[in-house]
């Protein structure tokens, strides 16, 4: 009885060591720089790094257009209000004396007819 146990027990020791030795093949295999899985994290860590080099230098520049755009826009409304302000006063002036001309300076000019005179009838004295 003890013999068959100890063929068993050397049977399941060496199933255990075939075992392990396949799997010791497949994870050399598996972590592989140049074929297997770990040349394919080995890539995409590299590309995780790239894209976020890029991602911050994107962001440096978004922070750099938003500030010349606050800026913009800042000037933008001061105008808006410069002209706002001065068609007000164009209105004011135009509604305060209609004979005006429209460069607003105040003045009109009035022009009267001449009578027409032709080349041939020139009078003599």
């Amino acid at each position: 009885m003890s013999l068959i146990a100890d063929i068993l027990l050397i049977a399941g020791a060496i199933a255990a060591a075939f075992y392990c030795f396949i799997l010791s093949r497949r994870l050399s295999r598996f972590t592989n720089l140049e074929n297997g899985m770990g040349g394919a994290v080995a890539v995409l860590s590299v590309q995780v790094d790239e894209m976020t080099k890029a991602l911050e230098e994107a962001q440096r520049t978004s922070r750099g257009s938003a500030e010349s755009l606050e800026q913009l826009t800042t000037r933008a409304e001061a105008a808006a209000s410069r002209i706002e302000l001065i068609l007000a006063s164009m209105h004011d002036i135009s509604d305060a004396d209609p004979d005006t001309d429209p460069n607003g300076s105040g003045r009109s000019v009035k022009r009267s007819r001449r009578a027409r005179t032709h080349p041939g009838s020139e009078q003599r004295q």
